[in-house]
């Protein structure tokens, strides 16, 4: 089973260095990372997607609380949220297939981010499975170079945040949610 996780973290050097290698030692495959900054200027959030069952995802959590940098971790797994990746790719325009391209670049809600005489660039963001059906949808017409972030996510209706005052320290109701 795929889970998505979130941690907030101190932002701090060397904190993912830390995460991700206790996570390599324990023979944890990470299939999504992405870290930024948030709300609070002293923390990040990671977010990160591994896959296996419910022992594995609390072997992982229960790790991830034992590092000092960690402030906390959600499983969003069971969590109403919304989860997006973003991507960057060029293909190729040669073939006379600009018009083509750019009529598929608007279905996907896409944008064309860099234009140039034999290729254009494309900026697509959504969930993972829009993602991948727009680069198998790409690939006929070549290629040439794609990037993708890891995978951020957000919870619907609770705040994933941190108060050091809160006795209470998970995901917290918001007004207006």
């Amino acid at each position: 089973m795929r889970h998505v996780l979130s941690a907030l973290v101190v932002n701090q050097p060397g904190v993912l260095a830390h995460i991700s290698g206790m996570l390599a030692s324990r023979a944890f495959n990470i299939d999504s990372l992405a870290v930024g900054a948030t709300e609070n200027p002293e923390l990040s959030r990671l977010t990160f997607v591994v896959n296996g069952g419910v022992k594995v995802l609390n072997q992982v959590r229960k790790q991830l609380e034992k590092i000092i940098t960690v402030v906390k971790v959600l499983d969003f797994s069971n969590e109403e949220f919304v989860e997006r990746d973003l991507m960057l790719m060029k293909v190729s325009t040669k073939d006379g297939t600009r018009s083509e391209i750019l009529e598929l670049v608007s279905i996907f809600r896409g944008q064309v981010v860099g234009v140039s005489l034999d290729h254009v660039m494309i900026e697509i963001s959504g969930k993972e499975s829009k993602v991948e059906a727009f680069i198998d949808t790409m690939r006929p017409f070549g290629i040439i170079e794609m990037v993708r972030t890891g995978r951020i996510a957000m919870l619907r209706g609770n705040a994933f945040t941190y108060d050091p005052k809160s006795e209470s320290n998970v995901a917290e109701e918001t007004v207006n949610a």
